[in-house]
């Protein structure tokens, strides 16, 4: 384990979260990533990377689920397991596989795909969800797609479903629930670069802690 930063973000769609995580890497002097995660998990895979678009952040309903993820936490999957997985869930274990060595290389912002709980174990990790008040939504969709605002009323609930229904099926968690994060904002109230402020002092906030935590118990130890 190293001392790497890793903040990852949730975000509701239209609230600014992918903004926000790329003006807070720029802040911290770090990389952001977000679909950059699929060019990279299918580099590493070997996997088309069409293939990681199609399925991006897509829920699936296979049986096969719970003995997949369960031979994962055991340590690994055998050759002949792996080529049973539906092809989903080899495109989530690639990119879950992406983000630990991402972490494990370098600082730096990760936006969705459950880099959070890929990385539960990682103790300098900063779990960030983002949301804003429908109205704001809405009309940040609606000027960023140049879209009615029905439409755009229309891309924010079904993003956000699949979203949800994708973070719920492949963690232990529950999208936009305080309990899943350590930090939840309302870009509506606190903005883009208020938003920015606030993680970034609650990282370093978190960090100073966990290492006067780790002296306390080094000294408790001797």
């Amino acid at each position: 384990m190293n001392n790497n930063l890793i903040i990852t973000i949730g975000r509701e769609c239209g609230s600014g979260g992918r903004q926000i995580g790329q003006k807070l890497a720029e802040r911290l002097g770090i990389k952001c990533y977000d679909k950059e995660l699929l060019s990279m998990a299918a580099k590493e895979s070997g996997l088309a990377e069409e293939l990681f678009k199609t399925h991006d952040e897509k829920p699936t309903n296979s049986f096969l689920y719970s003995l997949v993820m369960d031979t994962y936490s055991m340590g690994g999957y055998s050759a002949s397991a792996y080529m049973d997985m539906p092809l989903n869930h080899k495109i989530f274990l690639a990119q879950f596989d992406s983000i630990k060595k991402l972490a494990d290389r370098e600082s730096c912002v990760i936006v969705g795909r459950c880099a959070d709980y890929a990385l539960a174990d990682y103790p300098n990790v900063v779990s960030v969800f983002i949301r804003g008040d429908d109205s704001d939504k809405i009309r940040h969709l609606a000027a960023k797609h140049n879209i009615s605002e029905n439409s755009a009323k229309d891309i924010m609930i079904k993003t956000d479903k699949r979203r949800s229904s994708y973070y719920n099926y492949y963690s232990n968690k529950r999208w936009g629930s305080s309990k899943s994060y350590d930090l939840c904002l309302n870009s509506s109230v606190v903005g883009y670069d208020g938003a920015v402020n606030i993680i970034e002092e609650f990282a370093k906030q978190k960090q100073a802690y966990i290492k006067h935590m780790q002296e306390k118990y080094n000294s408790e130890k001797r």
